[in-house]
């Protein structure tokens, strides 16, 4: 009876930890890596199958298949190796970019995901690409890449390269495996129109901040209560542009 109650005990612990962990996930990454992942669950257990998700143009303007537009970017494949790398590195460069330089700017960071995401599905509707989720993360890692330069990235222990070279490293790992680097080259391109319009152009002799996030999106998510909006805030006020605080994660 006690090794009993002392089982329930340690499983109540271990629930209630995991339970903390979670929800000290920032809401974005917590949000779309949940969806994925409940997403690739329904599938592998039959609820729902991929040919209710994939991307169709013809469904979506003929047939009103609405949800398309997001199902699209929330499904990875059947659970393996694919899946699990995909995850990681949405969970990992997401998690990064909203704690680093979006940090006290979610407002800013779903602005992003909304711009990355209309890109890459006007994008898709000419590349013939089915699920969108892989072109979305590699946007999230070039944009990653491109804010954090001077970090050295180690590759399965096989390369040894700085930031910018991740996504390129990560296109060649696909080729390596035989698969299209149309999804690679897509993200790359999306990613880099973002990371242009957001942090070079407005920068250049004669450029402007063409990117303007939506005051409803700053209702909705920004706290003003927050302590890491408060500085954001207050450099608004004095009439500051909001730059890339250059954090470097390792």
């Amino acid at each position: 009876m006690a090794d009993s109650e002392a089982g329930a005990a340690a499983a109540a612990g271990m629930a209630h930890s995991f339970t903390q962990e979670y929800f000290q996930i920032p809401v974005v990454t917590r949000a779309y890596t949940t969806a994925c992942v409940l997403t690739t669950a329904a599938v592998q257990l039959e609820f729902i199958s991929p040919f209710q998700l994939y991307f169709n143009p013809e469904l979506i303007i003929r047939r009103y298949q609405i949800w398309r537009l997001i199902t699209s970017f929330l499904f990875f494949g059947s659970l393996g190796f694919s899946f699990v790398f995909n995850i990681i590195f949405l969970y990992r460069y997401c998690r990064m970019l909203e704690e680093g330089c979006f940090r006290g700017r979610t407002a800013d960071f779903v602005f992003m995901f909304l711009f990355g995401g209309i890109v890459i599905t006007l994008f898709g509707l000419f590349a013939n690409i089915f699920f969108l989720g892989q072109a979305f993360i590699i946007m999230l890692v070039y944009v990653w890449s491109r804010r954090h330069p001077l970090i050295r990235m180690n590759f399965f222990g096989l390369l040894n390269f700085q930031a910018p070279f991740l996504p390129w490293v990560l296109m060649g790992f696909s080729l390596l495996l035989g698969n299209s680097i149309v999804v690679d080259l897509l993200g790359i391109s999306v990613g880099h129109m973002y990371y242009f319009l957001e942090d070079v152009f407005p920068n250049q002799p004669g450029g402007r901040k063409l990117l303007m996030t939506p005051e409803l999106l700053r209702a909705m998510f920004d706290r003003p209560e927050d302590p890491d909006y408060r500085p954001l805030l207050e450099e608004q006020q004095q009439g500051g542009d909001l730059q890339p605080n250059g954090e470097q994660h390792n």
